[in-house]
């Protein structure tokens, strides 16, 4: 998600700066938002000169140090707390005063970030959705520790990108997981039980609910692991049954067989 983050930031007008962990990854992310805005000139959803003004404002780097003068931050790495922290502790060393940063998590404590830092009013939950580019939502999360000058500041942010933010307590899952992960959830336990086939129940819901993606479409494009993590952390804080992840999900991650970007999940995908 973090190429499609810097893409829409650019796209809006905003000097951004992508940092990587190396060059190799660097060049990839850059290369996915070229080649995102090339098939949009080619289809005629933009214009050759939008592109380039898009990629002008794009910079790499594989260092923190770049981003001390930035106003905000989007922490964007792996749904995992401590390397979350860790990152923070780092941007911690080279940030201005008034920088905030926030994080794109979908299901961590935003004041648990936020209290691993020196700087906890200026932290935020700022949560896109995939594919950034195309969709309008971003949930906005208030930490206990986030000031209202942090906040307010977040929302007009998420705005200039031409996002509909909406205000998310800083629960696991916030609104839309919340509500989406369970549904996904109970998906695969009827799938256990002999509901139907895979393509019966995700045409049932796109034909019969009108649902963009069935579950286990919308399973492997999210990502199996993704999925897992999540309800694991949501489990976790409610100890409720809906957000227990089913036993064939773990077994799923366990057989790298994420969704998509590992080529099988509950489909297969061919390779371009």
């Amino acid at each position: 998600m973090g190429a499609g983050i810097a893409q829409v930031c650019a796209a809006a007008g905003h000097k951004t700066i992508v940092r990587e962990v190396d060059d190799i990854l660097l060049k990839k992310g850059i290369g996915r938002i070229r080649t995102f805005l090339d098939d949009g000139v080619a289809k005629g959803k933009t214009t050759a000169d939008s592109r380039d003004a898009t990629l002008a404002n794009l910079t790499g780097t594989t260092t923190f140090e770049p981003l001390k003068a930035c106003d905000i931050i989007i922490e964007a790495i792996v749904e995992d707390l401590q390397q979350k922290r860790q990152t923070f502790a780092s941007l911690e060393r080279i940030l201005g005063e008034q920088t905030i940063v926030v994080s794109n998590t979908s299901s961590l404590c935003i004041t648990e970030l936020a209290a691993a830092t020196h700087r906890p009013d200026r932290v935020a939950g700022l949560h896109f959705f995939n594919p950034v580019p195309i969709m309008k939502l971003v949930e906005v999360i208030r930490a206990l520790t986030t000031s209202d000058a942090t906040y307010a500041a977040v929302v007009a942010f998420a705005k200039s990108l031409g996002k509909e933010p909406i205000t998310a307590p800083d629960r696991p899952g916030f609104i839309v997981n919340r509500l989406l992960v369970p549904y996904l959830l109970d998906a695969i336990r009827a799938y256990e039980r002999g509901l139907g086939t895979l393509e019966d129940i995700d045409k049932g819901m796109t034909l019969g609910c009108g649902y963009p993606m069935g579950p286990f479409t919308l399973l492997d494009f999210v990502g199996l692991d993704t999925t897992y993590y999540i309800a694991n952390i949501m489990f976790e804080e409610y100890r409720e049954p809906a957000y227990a992840p089913p036993p064939l999900l773990k077994r799923m991650v366990l057989a790298g067989r994420l969704g998509r970007k590992s080529g099988r999940g509950f489909y297969e995908y061919g390779t371009a």
